[in-house]
């Protein structure tokens, strides 16, 4: 296969979208240094960010970021999927508000909620009626660049609200120069496997993968303290670019009840691949079930990857199996022979419900 039997199928070219992620990553760093923002006299010590899909992802990698590291778990972060803001919200937390289009609903509804209570919101959009919004409000406002679908926008959902945090002087000197090394070492990483997974090829390990997962339902499992959004950011991306029935759990607590499923019904389990999301800072004792789940599951399933990222930083890992992740959706859905971008069963449902 060649680039050219992937455009046939791929007509949106999300394959040059996805390869031009490391410059996106870049744009982004910009847009967040130069974003309007409070006053770094102000210190939040707790945020929620409103958001639904793609534009809530970043906010719940942000937070697996922060939660990382003593020097960057500064404060906590709730990604708040919903039309309602089930809590107080204090003079010390700051609303986030991340919604791509600017339309999404939910974020609408909960973002008229948070206004009741407090005016700590900062938004981030390309426009549409949350980009209004905060203009008549004057709330701060992070433009990103319009053109993309909101999934594979990331880098703008993520690497300003890094920044804002950042620059609101909430981590140490040397904490920021830590994060700064560390976005650093994404991007030069980014450009490396964005040249090995843009060719569908035998040295690309997210085409290879995607040869033997396909025609089945993968189950990515992952540790529940490090890699909890990057296995969600997994399940998504297969589900909405392969068009794929994908579902995940996370260690340990799969371990007490789900290990015990892998006998029914047996036709579909001979139809499922397991794949195992890993990091070297794991705790010792997910590391050990992890190989004790391998060795169960070996006579269950036929198929079992491993996958853990290189980098010297956490942010670096993270991303790493971020964007293999995201590889390994566009090419199982080129397997499947269907365009990626389109998402008519979406689109279909905010239709009717707008009706």
């Amino acid at each position: 296969m060649n680039i050219q039997d992937l455009l046939k199928i791929d007509t949106h070219n999300m394959h040059q979208v996805l390869k031009n992620f490391p410059e996106q990553i870049k744009e982004a760093v910009e847009i967040g240094k130069e974003a309007r923002i409070y006053s770094k006299s102000y210190k939040p010590d707790s945020i929620i960010i409103l958001g639904m899909g793609g534009s809530a992802i970043g906010g719940d990698l942000l937070s697996s970021f922060l939660q990382s590291s003593p020097e960057t778990n500064v404060l906590t972060i709730k990604v708040n999927r919903n039309y309602n803001i089930n809590q107080i919200i204090g003079d010390s937390c700051l609303v986030i508000a991340s919604s791509y289009s600017g339309n999404t609903e939910e974020t609408i509804s909960a973002f008229e909620l948070a206004r009741k209570q407090t005016n700590n919101i900062l938004c981030i959009t390309t426009g549409g009626i949350l980009g209004s919004l905060a203009e008549k409000y004057a709330l701060p406002l992070i433009k990103i660049p319009t053109g993309y679908q909101p999934r594979c926008a990331l880098a703008y959902s993520f690497f300003p609200l890094l920044y804002v945090l950042i620059r609101l002087n909430l981590f140490s000197i040397n904490t920021e120069k830590m994060i700064e090394g560390a976005i650093e070492e994404t991007i030069e990483e980014m450009i490396k496997l964005s040249e090995i997974y843009s060719l569908p090829d035998e040295n690309n390990s997210a085409y290879t993968t995607t040869q033997k997962i396909v025609n089945t339902i993968p189950i990515i499992y992952s540790s529940t303290e490090r890699l909890d959004s990057v296995n969600l950011r997994w399940r998504d991306q297969i589900n909405e670019n392969s068009k794929n029935l994908c579902y995940g759990s996370l260690l340990p607590e799969m371990n007490h009840n789900e290990i015990n499923s892998f006998s029914h019904p047996q036709d579909l389990i001979q139809r499922l691949s397991v794949i195992y999301l890993k990091d070297k800072d794991d705790h010792p004792r997910i590391s050990e079930r992890f190989n004790a789940l391998n060795d169960i599951l070996e006579d269950k399933v036929n198929i079992q990857f491993s996958f853990s990222g290189k980098g010297k930083n956490f942010l670096t890992r993270m991303f790493e199996l971020v964007y293999l992740g995201d590889w390994i959706s566009y090419y199982l859905a080129i397997e499947n022979k269907i365009d990626p971008t389109p998402i008519p069963v979406i689109n279909y449902l905010k239709e009717r419900l707008s009706n």
